[in-house]
């Protein structure tokens, strides 16, 4: 269930989430094979649970580090939060307009150029074409693809499309922004400017959730962290006191 939450001060409250995936243990060939065996009885599942009962709750304005290893619950709780996912149980309370980047691409058109994906992804997010007329311009520079901004995203790097998403999602200003792994492809420079960007974003009080395997990107743009361990919530707090944490947990 998703409502707003009442409290001004707050962007996002999750209470109790635990997300549960079935997994089938037996090998099948064949989806026929497989209806077979569940009219029979003999499919047999095995529960994960990919989150487990994790509760936090994120200040409007704070820019938060999602880590933990491979595995984790990461990618699963962005996608929870985005809404992508409805938990197996648990309440999350959300305000504003989110912008995620969950998957690089997400939410673009493969056949489309970078430009009407510009448009595509802000109808999206909720924003009207003339809106995105007026940001179109800015978007095009950030993400600096000049004339590839007219040829099919088919044709795209990986990098291409993650500097096309992030200057979407930054320029229209979302109230909340999830980043999951889109820093981690692309050159340098862009990576040092995206963080510029993210860091000039706190003045607008914009939220941040943010995954990365690099911490030391992470102390640099967060003010606040939490660890995930195999679904379950580690802690959270402070970005220096849990990013001692997680270094000396992945020692």
């Amino acid at each position: 269930m998703r409502n707003s939450l009442k409290e001004d001060k707050y962007a996002i409250k999750l209470e109790n989430i635990t997300m549960e995936f079935n997994l089938h243990r037996e090998k099948l060939d064949s989806v026929k094979e497989y209806f077979i065996n569940l009219v029979k009885g003999d499919v047999k599942r095995n529960s994960f649970k990919a989150l487990d009962d994790v509760s936090f709750t994120i200040e409007k304005g704070d820019r938060v580090g999602v880590l933990g290893l491979n595995g984790a619950g990461k990618s699963t709780l962005m996608k929870v939060i985005a809404g992508v996912f409805e938990p197996s149980s648990g309440k999350v309370y959300k305000q504003g307009v989110i912008a995620p980047m969950i998957e690089l691409g997400a939410g673009f058109d493969n056949q489309y150029t970078g430009a009407e994906n510009i448009f595509l992804y802000g109808a999206v997010l909720g924003h009207s074409r003339k809106y995105m007329q007026e940001k179109f311009h800015k978007i095009v520079e950030f993400s600096e693809l000049g004339d590839f901004i007219d040829v099919p995203l088919k044709n795209y790097s990986s990098g291409m499309r993650a500097r096309l998403g992030f200057s979407i999602a930054t320029m229209v200003k979302p109230d909340i922004l999830i980043l999951d792994e889109v820093l981690s492809v692309g050159d340098a420079r862009f990576k040092k400017k995206s963080e510029e960007k993210l860091l000039s974003m706190m003045d607008e009080k914009t939220t941040v959730l943010f995954v990365s395997h690099n911490l030391a990107q992470v102390k640099r743009i967060c003010n606040k962290a939490m660890i995930l361990q195999k679904g379950k919530l580690v802690d959270f707090g402070d970005i220096e006191e849990i990013s001692k944490k997680y270094e000396e947990m992945t020692k």
